[in-house]
């Protein structure tokens, strides 16, 4: 079954009532790759009628996508008896395919699923030198133990990436048995685990943590060498090729028509610049502009900048 809603009449989709498989694609009009993925979910749902489907236009339900951390489309959510069970984001048809068939079966992992996730988990624990696996973010930890690593890890000028595993059931479950460490927050220094909050306290306590984890750039100093990377540096959710919200796609548009070169840097995979910028530029949303390391502004500025034709001579740093 194949559900859509209205933006016009948003509601909230009834997860509650639900006992069966649920599969919700948070989506959005402006992104060929959602209405790509709106085909899949039209022929999966023509393949597992015991399935059901649901569209949701992200931006139309800011507060549904807000509860479940919606921040980039396509985004998908599965439900089983009223309870989020998986996540998947990204355009990934042969992904959403697998577990759509693995949980409208209610089976463990085939065999190429579980290869699948293993090889995903060794992406996860290499994609940065020092990878916390926690509950929540360094900025909102949800349990005490990852808040106080969090704390911990800051203390001793660790440079660190996170993963929220409340954020996918799939990688929460699954790295408990690739780790062979049955809780979280879970601390990996390139690809090797060191352990726990109680490891790490210890290894803190005898000095070699300072020793094992890489030191970083104190984040102001981080991200003034960001913002002056190149002389036009666009911060953004996505990239050039791929913008994963309505704001940044209008921006790109706007600056690929000025032919100004520009970099970008896509917030959604780095929390700490996510949020640090906020407060460095004084600027609480994004996409955010900056020339030779000076903030122009977010959406509504450039598009100000464009009708009294200002914005080319700011960019190319003459005003």
């Amino acid at each position: 079954m194949l559900c859509r809603t209205n933006p016009k009449h948003p509601r909230k989709p009834g997860i509650r009532s639900w006992r069966s498989l649920v599969v919700v694609h948070f989506w959005a009009p402006w992104a060929p790759q959602c209405a790509q993925m709106n085909e899949v979910m039209a022929a999966l749902a023509r393949e597992h009628s015991q399935v059901s489907f649901v569209q949701l236009e992200a931006e139309a339900v800011p507060e549904v996508s807000e509860k479940y951390g919606i921040s980039s489309v396509p985004t998908f959510l599965f439900f089983k008896n009223s309870q989020k069970v998986d996540r998947l984001d990204g355009a990934h048809a042969p992904e959403l395919t697998q577990k759509v068939q693995r949980h409208a079966a209610g089976a463990a992992p085939a065999a190429p699923a579980q290869e699948q996730l293993h090889a995903r988990l060794s992406r996860l624990v290499n994609a940065a030198p020092c990878m916390l696996f926690m509950k929540g973010s360094p900025k909102e930890p949800r349990c005490g133990f990852s808040r106080q690593m969090v704390q911990l890890l800051q203390q001793h000028g660790v440079a660190f990436s996170t993963f929220d595993v409340f954020s996918d059931e799939e990688v929460r479950q699954g790295l408990k048995a690739f780790s062979n460490w049955p809780t979280y927050p879970q601390l990996y220094v390139r690809g090797e685990l060191v352990g726990g909050l109680d490891v790490v306290k210890e290894l803190a306590a005898s000095g070699e943590l300072d020793t094992i984890c890489p030191k970083g750039q104190k984040l102001e100093d981080r991200l003034k060498s960001l913002i002056n990377k190149a002389p036009v540096m666009l911060f953004m959710k996505g990239n050039k090729q791929m913008a994963k919200c309505g704001f940044s796609k209008q921006i790109i548009e706007i600056m690929n028509n000025t032919g100004v070169d520009y970099e970008t840097f896509d917030i959604l995979e780095d929390e700490e610049v996510r949020q640090g910028l906020k407060s460095f530029s004084n600027w609480p949303t994004y996409p955010q502009l900056y020339v030779k390391g000076e903030l122009v502004g977010g959406l509504d500025i450039v598009k100000e900048l464009k009708e009294s034709g200002e914005l080319l001579p700011v960019l190319k740093g003459e005003n």
